[in-house]
């Protein structure tokens, strides 16, 4: 038998992209060939890690097709969702539908052993059925959030509130997990008669994970064991937990070239670190997709300004970074001028929760953002905007408890709800200062050990690819 060949298929966005260029580097690690599929405009995301990494070229390859935008109602090259607007999101999986075909075609041209397809693709899984080989489900987020999702898809619990903020609890699942209408994305609150597209969307993905191969969950057994157990023993999912993924990039270099251009050089980022005290530094950022509003910018620089500690705060890039002047309090860079750093754009995330001067995260509470504060061992401020984010904070507040919540009550990419800034200081301090702090800070540690073991040989998640390198090989046999 040959060496196995992977083919990958991410959704074209930063938080999708980046965990499945991570998981084609772990099963490298495994002694598997790569090929990952992408659209031009995407695709140098991925080549310029791979160059950055000694001898990868020869083991992940990148597989370009055309991404029909203007076809779909986009303009020409907008090929990411980060690019696009909430009005025009149907546009762009109006193109992703599109790309069937092309798929196909590289598919039957290359004739690999899998196809490790997003979830937002359920039509993988009849394409990896046309050349008879296995079609995996990536999700780009853990067990508890896959299995709260599912459970409120079931059993409704949603429904049966008279008011938006009236509090529900989600049945049958591990723990007491309450939540309210507020927190939830706008296709849990359809009812049956009257689902919009991407409801309906959302259920031909359910019924395509049930038939396809199984599940990769980029996260590791020992992080949320109940709710692992729960979604393979109760809702019957046929999973391989493999992350967390983000840590195949054990060198500087390899974790700086993760994701897009930065404004910082990854040594200035470091030597400002260098300059600071062990967890000292709460470092802000809130991903690729929420957009905060100026008024809620200014709320957070007077907050992070409020609580006393050196900062790293990332800035997206976008229209407010014109108006920079506008939003930030009056005097607020000569004020935290050496005691905060402010990066406009992209930032090398892994690297600077990596270092030992930053002893915090304010995160939206995005998969990623949240298994990469868990991988470094650091406790969080929880701000969630849209998504899963909310169920996410869950997870971090309430059951591992190394997360304080500002209070952001309302699911809203624009992030306007109103947290004010002595919200802010408050959490940060929480989080930052004081014996409880010290305690959340020794939960978090622990955590980053068990994550680190489990991706080393030997460990569950290693263990775990391993096993599914081996079912792989025997399909068709």
């Amino acid at each position: 038998m040959g060496q196995l060949h992977v083919f990958f298929f991410p959704l074209m966005a930063q938080g999708h992209m980046i965990p499945i260029l991570d998981m084609a580097k772990q099963f490298v690690s495994h002694g598997v060939k790569t090929t990952i599929v992408t659209t031009p405009h995407n695709a140098p995301i991925f080549t310029k890690s791979i160059q950055a990494t000694k001898n990868l070229d020869t083991q992940i390859s990148v597989s370009v097709i055309r991404f029909p935008a203007e076809e779909a109602g986009l303009p020409q090259g907008c090929e990411n969702i980060d690019q696009v607007s909430d009005d025009m999101i149907p546009n762009f999986f109006k193109a992703v539908t599109m790309l069937q075909e092309p798929l196909e075609h590289v598919l039957e041209e290359a004739r690999p052993d899998c196809l490790v397809a997003d979830l937002f693709f359920p039509w993988a899984t009849d394409v990896a059925a046309k050349i008879d080989i296995p079609r995996l489900v990536f999700h780009g987020t853990g067990s508890f959030a896959l299995c709260v999702s599912e459970h409120l898809r079931l059993y409704k619990p949603q429904m049966n509130v008279s008011s938006e903020s009236e509090p529900f609890i989600v049945p049958n699942l591990p723990h007491e997990v309450r939540l309210t209408r507020m927190q939830l994305a706008d296709h849990y609150k359809e009812d049956d008669d009257n689902k919009s597209d991407f409801t309906k969307l959302i259920d031909v993905v359910i019924k395509t994970e049930m038939t396809s191969f199984g599940v990769v969950v980029n996260s590791f057994y020992e992080l949320e064991p109940g709710y692992a157990d729960h979604y393979s023993r109760v809702l019957g999912r046929k999973v391989w937990h493999v992350g967390p993924v983000s840590l195949c990039n054990r060198e500087v270099e390899h974790k700086a070239q993760r994701g897009k251009e930065t404004s910082i050089d990854k040594h200035e980022c470091l030597k400002w670190l260098d300059s600071k005290k062990p967890n000292s530094v709460i470092y802000a950022c809130f991903g690729s997709l929420a957009n905060f509003a100026a008024s809620q910018l200014h709320e957070l620089a007077m907050g992070l300004e409020a609580s006393g500690q050196e900062f790293i705060w990332v800035v997206r890039k976008s229209e407010k970074e014109e108006d920079l002047v506008d939003w930030l309090p009056e005097g607020f860079e000569e004020r935290t001028k050496g005691k905060g750093l402010m990066i406009r754009g992209w930032a090398p995330q892994v690297l600077i929760l990596d270092h030992e001067a930053v002893g915090g995260f304010v995160t939206h509470c995005g998969w990623n953002s949240t298994l990469e504060g868990v991988s470094a061992g650091v406790p969080m401020v929880t701000w969630p905007v849209f998504a899963e984010q909310f169920f996410n904070e869950k997870l971090l507040t309430e059951i591992l408890r190394i997360g304080v919540g500002v209070g952001s009550q309302q699911l809203n990419r624009e992030a306007s709800d109103g947290v004010k800034w002595e919200a802010i200081e408050m959490a940060v301090k929480e989080v930052m200062v004081g014996e409880e702090a010290e305690e959340r800070r020794r939960r978090a540690r622990t955590l980053k050990e068990m994550a680190w073991k489990a991706v080393d040989e030997g460990g569950s998640s290693y263990i775990d690819l391993d096993d599914l390198i081996k079912e792989l090989n025997a399909y068709g046999c």
